[in-house]
């Protein structure tokens, strides 16, 4: 009986991967998974799905092809002439959605298959040795906090069991020193590949809510792959207008600010934090740069283009700049980046015209496994 619902249950999975993968654009572009979201699992709501089957029923039901009529006769309209859309109120149920929880590597792994993305190859010397302790067995000596109170108990019960002086009536254990027990352990190489995200974003008049929930909903994206790829991942979050200053991540995305850009400045921060933080020969490094490409000066792009090509591009796996679309914003800024930097693997544009295009972005950004 364990197998069959095993394989119903695996076959159930099937069917809801395949939903998933459906309807995986609308669900982007809606931002639903996010809503929904947990600490490792994310809650979806899909139509009801019934695994279909055979039902039989008994002879002389009636229905197509059987009963009076002729050939020809319609099949339409039945005899009181109803119209669709007419009638009155029913008391039947309508169309429930169904709450499936979905894991985040789940959802990763669906992602890259829908969007064909590569594994990324981790660069260098991205391995960092760390060091885990695992708990291997009980031995007679050790400190107290590993003394394991169980065993401790056991071995005193058995003790004054087999000396006689337990007593049922007053079971009182009392364990002496050679009765203690603790946990002994071992500690084995743990090897990671860490990496870091540093989400910068242009939070200026002209980035308006629905740009921001657009780079709300790509960052969710992009952080479930690249965590996916990893195991240890650090997400760092700057906003700026014509200054810039590292956030949480409430903040990062509740933010309004009015007043000039000035990208420099996210791009100044940017470089300090790893610099000051981040060795590139230990670091998985990816700086996301979101905005609507209005910038203050020719000026400051020519110092953006330095900056990117003395103190960010050196150091980094990649470097993404997504422009979101507003009606507020030149669209330079994308512009210049293309001119300077075309021919560079490390940096990677994307034109993001509304939530439609948040698909082909995190395919732009992620499709080149860096």
């Amino acid at each position: 009986m364990s197998q069959k619902i095993d394989l119903d249950h695996g076959r159930f999975r099937q069917i809801i991967r395949g939903k998933i993968k459906q309807n995986l654009r609308k669900y982007i572009s809606q931002g639903e998974m996010i809503a929904r979201k947990g600490k490792d699992k994310v809650s979806l709501p899909i139509p009801q799905v019934d695994i279909p089957h055979f039902k039989h029923g008994g002879k002389q039901q009636g229905g197509v092809g059987q009963g009076q009529g002729q050939v020809g006769d319609s099949l339409g309209q039945g005899e009181d002439g109803d119209q669709p859309g007419q009638g009155q109120a029913g008391d039947r149920p309508g169309e429930h959605l169904l709450e499936i929880e979905v894991s985040l590597q789940e959802l990763a792994e669906i992602l890259g298959e829908e969007l064909e993305l590569p594994r990324i190859q981790p660069k260098g010397t991205e391995k960092i040795i760390a060091w885990k302790d695992k708990y291997t067995g009980i031995r007679s000596t050790g400190p107290e906090s590993l003394r394991h109170f169980r065993r401790t108990f056991r071995q005193a019960l058995r003790r004054q069991i087999s000396m006689g002086t337990y007593d049922p009536a007053h079971p009182v254990i009392v364990p002496i020193r050679d009765d203690k027990r603790y946990r002994s352990w071992r500690s084995e190489p743990l090897p990671q590949s860490n990496a870091v995200i540093i989400y910068m974003m242009d939070v200026s008049g002209s980035m308006g809510d629905e740009q921001k929930e657009i780079v709300r909903i790509e960052s969710f994206w992009l952080d479930t792959w690249l965590r996916s790829q990893y195991h240890g991942i650090e997400s760092r979050y700057i906003i700026h207008d014509a200054m810039a200053k590292e956030v949480d991540r409430d903040t990062f995305f509740k933010t309004r600010e009015s007043g000039g850009t000035m990208i420099s400045s996210a791009y100044k921060l940017c470089a300090k934090m790893i610099e000051d933080e981040y060795a590139p020969d230990q670091w998985n490094i990816y700086p996301f740069h979101f905005s609507d490409g209005d910038n203050w000066s020719v000026d400051d792009t020519v110092t953006c283009v330095e900056l990117m090509k003395t103190k960010i591009l050196p150091a980094v796996n990649l470097f993404a700049y997504g422009q979101v679309e507003s009606p507020y914003g030149s669209g330079q800024f994308i512009k210049d980046l293309r001119e300077h930097f075309d021919e560079d693997e490390r940096v990677v544009t994307s034109e993001i015209k509304g939530k439609d295009a948040i698909m082909d972005s995190i395919k732009d950004f992620l499709g080149k496994g860096k």
